[in-house]
This record gives C-alpha cells, structure tokens and sequence, in this order.
C-alpha cells in the first residue's frame, strides 16, 4: 500500500515529459518503477501513463491512478481465480475459440486487402437501372414519399405578392427570377424532382404537423401556410405511400451498395477457387 501512494506521489508531481522519460529509458530492460503486483503478473509506471489528463489537481491524480490500480488488480486476480479452477476442458475449449478468432481475423484482413485491390467498384448508370429493373418487387416503399417545391420567408419580406406569383407560375423565366430572390428566404426547395419522407417534410414546414395527413399526400400546385415566424409556400409535385414501389433515384445509393455487395461475394468465391485450384496444381493440397 505504501508503495503504490508513493508512485501515485511520484505521477501526481512529475511532469507528462519526466514520466515519459522514464518510460523509454525502462523499456527495453523493464527495469521501471513498479506500481503495484499481483502474483507474478506486475503493473509498471508506464502502464498508467496517460490515466491523468494534464492539468489535473494532485488529489484528483492520485484518485484516479488508485482507481486504475484497483480495477487492474481486481481483473489480475479474477484472471488467476479462473486459471486455477478451469477444468481442462473448458481450457481447451477457449483455446479452440481464441485459435478460431485469430484465424479468422486474419483471413477477414487478407480477404479485404485483396477486395480492395482487385473490386471494380465503378458502377454506371446503366447497370443500376438493370438491377433496379429485374428486382423491383424488393423496393416497396414502407414510408410515404413527397416531391416539394417551398419557400419559407420571414412576414417583413417585402416582395411577398411577387414571390407568390412567380411561385405559382410553371415558367422557367419565372423559376429563374424566383432563385434571385432565394438570399431572402430562411429555406427554400426549388427543384421539386427530390422524394423526401412525409416525416422530413414534417420537419421543414411545422405548421402542417397540425394538417391531416390524407391533405397533404395529394398533389398540389399551391398551398400557404403562416406561423409566427414566417410564411411558407408550397406545392407538391409527387405523391408515393406505403408499399409503392420507390423510385430508382430515391433508391440510387442502396442499389449501388447492393451491386457492391453482390460483387464482393463473387470475387471472394473466384479468390478461393483458385486457392484450392492452385494448390492442387501445385501439390500443396492433397485429399486421402
């Protein structure tokens, strides 16, 4: 006890720079000061380097290094506990899993490096448009899905009367001149080609958290509401519920991540026949 205050004492005092200093002279010989043992098993000052973030009051230091000490010594003699009362067994039986963990992570790593040099990971258009294609039926929509366009301007925007009428309008020239005043607005969506969920839409424009839900999933081309803050406009291109089938742009990235996935399972499967087919070539597999 009194040699781990007295390390505790020697941590609280020195600097980060003395105790890493310590550290490099005594490791390679092991030679440092020991905090505290357990049995044969020892913990080293510069196994609690770093348990102290500089700056820390000196009590604070020394209960958190007591802490450390603590929770290290009651892992060492729970470990010794179970060493001494496993049967053989069992022993063999952690062996087996520790052994099958190891080979499995280093198969797993290997198996990624080569993924990762050999994946073509370049996938067109084209091909996302076939996958979509042949398995539209997995795509079923389990939320409802909007096409917006909105405006949101504070109630002093004085060029409100104008805003609402090139809103309203389906000219480019209109849109066009609509986008110059976008520096005024607080949000805006302009391209009304983007699918949001009915819960994201929610979000952008609280005030028809209020609505029923069967009004706003329906098309329309203008609908103004007003809350304390401001007013929003809005119109809604497009309208998706539940178990429609989503549209391949909403749908895009997942498609891309399945190809990928699809990809990967065939070039592990081609990595492995020709492992074993390697192998038997050249007489390093053999069956008996």
């Amino acid at each position: 006890m009194k040699k781990v205050i007295y390390i505790c004492s020697i941590i609280a005092c020195f600097s980060c720079d003395k105790i890493n200093l310590l550290r490099s002279e005594g490791a390679q010989k092991r030679n440092e000061p020991i905090v505290a043992s357990v049995g044969e098993a020892k913990l080293y000052l510069s196994d609690v380097d770093g348990i102290v973030p500089k700056g820390t009051a000196k009590n604070d230091s020394l209960v958190l290094i007591k802490s450390f000490i603590t929770t290290w010594a009651k892992q060492q003699l729970l470990l010794q506990k179970a060493e001494n009362n496993i049967s053989e067994g069992q022993s063999n039986q952690i062996d087996q899993l520790v052994k099958d963990y190891k080979e499995s992570l280093y198969i797993n790593d290997y198996k990624e490096s080569l993924i990762n040099q050999q994946l073509d990971t370049i996938i067109s258009d084209e091909s996302i448009a076939q996958y979509y294609l042949r398995n539209k039926e997995n795509f079923r929509l389990n939320e409802e899905l909007l096409q917006i366009k909105f405006i949101y301007f504070g109630k002093d925007f004085l060029d409100k009367e104008e805003a609402i009428k090139k809103f309203k309008s389906s000219e480019i020239e209109d849109l066009e001149e609509l986008e110059n005043l976008t520096i005024n607005f607080k949000d805006y969506q302009l391209r009304d080609s983007t699918w949001i969920t009915y819960d994201k839409f929610l979000l952008k424009i609280p005030p028809f958290r209020y609505e029923k839900k069967e009004n706003l999933l329906k098309k329309s081309k203008f609908i103004q509401k007003e809350d304390s803050l401001g007013v929003y406009l809005v119109a809604v291109n497009g309208v998706l519920k539940r178990n429609d089938i989503a549209p391949i742009s909403y749908i895009k990235n997942n498609i891309k991540q399945l190809i990928l996935h699809k990809r990967k399972i065939e070039l592990v499967r081609e990595i492995e026949k020709t492992l074993i087919n390697d192998a038997i070539k050249n007489n390093e597999f053999k069956e008996y």
